[in-house]
């Protein structure tokens, strides 16, 4: 079964569910999904489709979910699983700031902890700001490149050694970003970088 099939379906089906005040086209509510200074031209609003950057990880986490008891109860084999990405949500991507692969640039940084609701010295922004969305993005282009550092070094030992991102980002970075928060902040075990959130984020 092609996991674009999946894919499609459940985009369809969680349309309804985003806030109508987000990044919309033509009155339709994206959701996860959100404009960036970075990818807008000089001719161009920002909002604009070719401003957006995509993200879907509410949608990509229940695709990867439920494609586990089709393969397990019904036998059914995926095509196309390399089109789903990492997730960007907070525990990956406090990984990276916390092992200090991301750092945010000092302005980024003294605007982010004068934010309301900044606590214990983190930084707070809103999921539509740049800084966000750019972590986010990030995050995702260094799932990728961690993936493939992992399939490397295990393949060196077992070249018929085959690990999908789910695994990677479930019992790896996840776990790791997870484990990590709490040894830094074991207060709170929150991320490095705060997110004034509805819970339609991470």
């Amino acid at each position: 079964m092609d996991v674009k099939t999946l894919w499609d379906v459940l985009q369809k089906l969680l349309l309804p569910i985003w806030p109508k005040d987000r990044t919309n086209i033509d009155g339709v509510a994206l959701g996860d999904a959100w404009p960036l200074r970075v990818l807008q031209d000089d001719n161009q609003t920002l909002g604009g489709p070719e401003s957006i950057q995509p993200f879907h990880k509410l949608t990509q986490w229940l695709t990867y979910s439920l494609m586990v008891p089709f393969v397990r109860q019904l036998r059914v084999n995926w095509t196309n699983t390399n089109l789903l990405t990492g997730l960007p949500e907070y525990r990956n991507g406090g990984l990276f700031v916390d092992k200090g692969v991301l750092v945010l640039k000092s302005s980024a940084l003294a605007r982010g902890l004068q934010g309301d609701g900044s606590t214990n010295g983190l930084p707070i922004f809103s999921p539509n700001d740049d800084v966000i969305v750019e972590w986010r993005a990030m995050t995702v282009m260094l799932l990728d490149v961690l993936y493939e550092m992992i399939l490397e070094r295990l393949r060196k030992d077992d070249p018929a050694i085959d690990l999908s991102m789910a695994q990677v980002l479930e019992s790896g970075t996840w776990k790791a970003g997870r484990q990590i928060a709490g040894e830094l902040r074991p207060s709170t075990k929150s991320s490095p970088i705060l997110i004034n959130s509805d819970g339609t984020v991470f």
